[in-house]
């Protein structure tokens, strides 16, 4: 029978898992080797960590890499920590398992501190050898998809935009990624509160560790401590097993908890707890759980007014608002809007595999005049309506129309760059701040009064506010019926 072939040629041996071993004893370099060889790897040796470093870049560059590293912790000049050292400095660096005959605890944690896969003591037992270097390659072959995965999503998480305002905005995101410490954002609906979160975590040192995002506001009161800190079989009706919480799963990486303001007050008092003592304790479970977690929070509330209401506890608020970030609208960033349309358009046309829709001149001049009140959410959908319409290569102001004469809700022409009140004052013509805070207020609540036809109900829903804190502005500025 003929060799099986494929389109790359014939069929070949799938490649070995690759290992290099780096000791200064001839006697343990050639003992690992022939355990490694009868195992099914392939072996590499080293006589000390130039020489490793140097049989690393040989390879390289004939397309060969190793998958781990096995190297012991004392040999003469460079030892084996700065050997680790300089490995995890490089990119796509193997994963690196330490060896000693003089092991200390001190030693072994400073070596997976430095990012070592594993610590293993002399004299070397040959099932735990191979049980770590897979483990080992195991955890690097994960790194690799991770990346991998990152890499082809990244563009979802892009901070998009060239306008002055938001280029602030990506300035100071790029600054709080590597200060590892609480943040606190803050913006209407649809502003981008999650890309922020998102590169929050992606930019930092803990990108490689899980980001785990809770909505808040979906979680019914009586469950949200099960799903933040996770329960123990049995301990309610339903608990048919044990789960995980979202603060243990983010245990290492980032958790974001969205719509923040939406927490009830019993679950905010754990969770100021646990965000002070960094410990979690399942429900109906007795042991406390050590967690090491960087948290973001979001609202669209206004949380000082929300303390000063009783409805979000004073100290809470202080432990997340560490660093607050606020998002800014659509409407604060219009030269943004093109470059937006221009990105959503072409991720929708590598989601669809087909080339990407351009905008013609009237419907760049069109979209320039709408306001979204649900911002950069509301301009992807609007889009995304819109390609339906489409022929040809490009979207056109008919095509974007089509979609705003069907569909209540959304970008409606924006009819001025001022605001000005019922009795024809202008806010910018106020002589104080707090006469311009009052008097905007005052126009905004009046004017999304009118868009919801005077029910309260609905006014306070598309607002995202309770509605009593709703009747009280209502009340200050004289708005009710």
């Amino acid at each position: 029978m003929p060799p099986q072939t494929s389109a790359e040629g014939p069929s070949a041996e799938p490649r070995r898992p690759t290992v290099l071993v780096v000791d200064d004893d001839p006697d343990i370099r050639l003992a690992l080797e022939m355990i490694l060889k009868y195992e099914d790897f392939e072996v590499w040796t080293a006589k000390d960590a130039r020489d490793a470093l140097g049989r690393l870049d040989e390879e390289q560059a004939s397309g060969r890499r190793a998958d781990v590293v096995l190297s012991d912790v004392k040999m003469p000049g460079m030892d084996g920590l700065e050997l680790l050292a300089e490995l995890r400095s490089r990119p796509g660096a193997p994963q690196v398992v330490m060896i000693s005959g003089h092991a200390d605890i001190a030693t072994a944690v400073e070596a997976v501190r430095k990012g070592a896969a594993d610590f293993l003591e002399k004299p070397l037992e040959q099932n735990r050898v191979v049980v770590s270097l897979r483990s080992a390659m195991r955890q690097g072959r994960l790194t690799r998809e991770n990346a991998g995965l990152r890499r082809a999503l990244g563009d979802q998480w892009d901070l998009v935009g060239e306008s002055a305002t938001w280029r602030a905005v990506v300035d100071q995101v790029k600054r709080l990624a590597a200060v590892d410490a609480p943040v606190l954002l803050t913006g209407e609906n649809g502003t981008g509160k999650e890309v922020v979160a998102r590169n929050l975590h992606l930019l930092g040192p803990r990108s490689d560790g899980p980001f785990v995002p809770v909505n808040c506001a979906a979680i019914p009161s009586e469950l949200i401590e099960s799903e933040l800190f996770g329960h123990e079989k049995g301990s309610f009706t339903g608990a048919h097993e044990r789960r995980v919480g979202h603060f243990e799963a983010a245990d290492g990486g980032t958790l974001f908890l969205d719509e923040i303001g939406d927490m009830p007050l019993a679950a905010q008092a754990t969770v100021l707890r646990a965000l002070e003592t960094h410990e979690v304790t399942r429900v109906g479970g007795s042991s406390p759980k050590r967690v090491n977690i960087r948290v973001v929070a979001a609202t669209n509330a206004d949380l000082a007014q929300a303390v000063e209401d009783g409805r979000f506890r004073m100290d809470l608020f202080y432990r997340l608002n560490v660093v607050p970030l606020r998002l800014p609208p659509l409407r604060e960033r219009p030269d943004d809007v093109a470059v937006l349309a221009h990105s959503f358009l072409e991720r929708q046309a590598r989601r669809l595999g087909r080339a990407a829709l351009t905008l013609d001149e009237d419907a760049r001049a069109l979209l320039r005049t709408l306001d979204f009140p649900g911002n950069v959410r509301q301009l992807k959908n609007l889009l995304d309506g819109a390609s339906v319409f489409a022929e040809g290569d490009r979207l056109t102001r008919a095509d974007i129309e089509g979609v705003l004469a069907n569909g209540p809700g959304l970008a409606a022409p924006r009819t001025s760059t001022t605001t000005v009140t019922a009795d024809g004052e202008d806010p910018f013509d106020a002589p104080t701040f707090e006469e311009f805070k009052n008097l905007s207020e005052a126009a905004f609540f009046r004017r999304k009064l009118v868009e919801n036809e005077g029910n309260v109900k609905r006014t306070a829903e598309n607002l995202g506010m309770q509605r009593s804190h709703l009747y009280k502005k209502l009340d200050r500025y004289g708005l009710k019926d």
